[in-house]
């Protein structure tokens, strides 16, 4: 599990969280030991993984297959890595690669993906997430749903850049009016809509 937690947000391989599991003899669980537990742990609902968006349009292609990483709840996680207030707002966590982002960063889009989640089953909308083959392009979430496709962005702070939006911006392009919206949830104080038509809304506001 804290194999998993520090896997947050993220895409990893299969292989590289079995490692990562790694006891104090530096030998990994066997794999079909690792199954099980993953297996249990899915249907136990502890492991809450985000499935890949596989639209089957030929201009999407290229999409991923794999898996994002997700537990049931960001604080669980953040206990499992025994991160102290201090570590996640300064980000020395000692867990992640710089080209990894901070763990305050992945455990922000963990908990938007728990209140999305919890509102798309009102919807009767299912949640997945974007990423090509190629990693050129990737959408934190598509809510998709009898009238269409959301997109989501998670960002944790307050401004936005025009590279925060990019990815958005393509999706559009390749849904065209498919496409009901394009969000950014973010932690600023105000929802608003940019020039570019992308929506802001910050993630207090869809609390219940």
């Amino acid at each position: 599990m804290r194999a998993y937690a520090a896997a947050t947000a993220t895409t990893a391989s299969w292989e590289t969280v079995r490692g990562a599991a790694s006891g104090e003899h530096g030998a990994p669980p066997a794999k079909a030991t690792t199954i099980a537990y993953t297996e249990a742990l899915i249907a136990l609902g502890v492991l809450d993984p985000i499935e890949p968006w596989l639209p089957g349009l030929n201009h999407l292609k290229t999409a991923g297959q794999a898996r994002k990483h997700h537990l049931v709840d960001p604080a669980l996680a953040a206990r499992l890595l025994r991160r102290s207030k201090r570590q996640l707002l300064t980000g020395d966590d000692g867990a992640y690669r710089p080209a990894d982002g901070t763990l305050l960063g992945n455990l922000f889009e963990s908990l938007v993906a728990l209140t999305v989640r919890n509102a798309a089953v009102v919807a009767d909308a299912r949640v997945s997430h974007y990423r090509d083959n190629q990693g050129r392009h990737e959408i934190d979430f598509i809510v998709a749903g009898e009238g269409g496709v959301l997109a989501i962005e998670s960002k944790l702070g307050t401004e936005l850049r025009s590279g925060d939006v990019r990815h958005l911006l393509w999706l559009r392009d390749q849904l065209g009016d498919e496409l009901i919206d394009a969000v950014v949830v973010n932690t600023g104080p105000t929802a608003y809509r940019r020039a570019d038509g992308i929506g802001v809304v910050p993630l207090a506001l869809l609390g219940p």
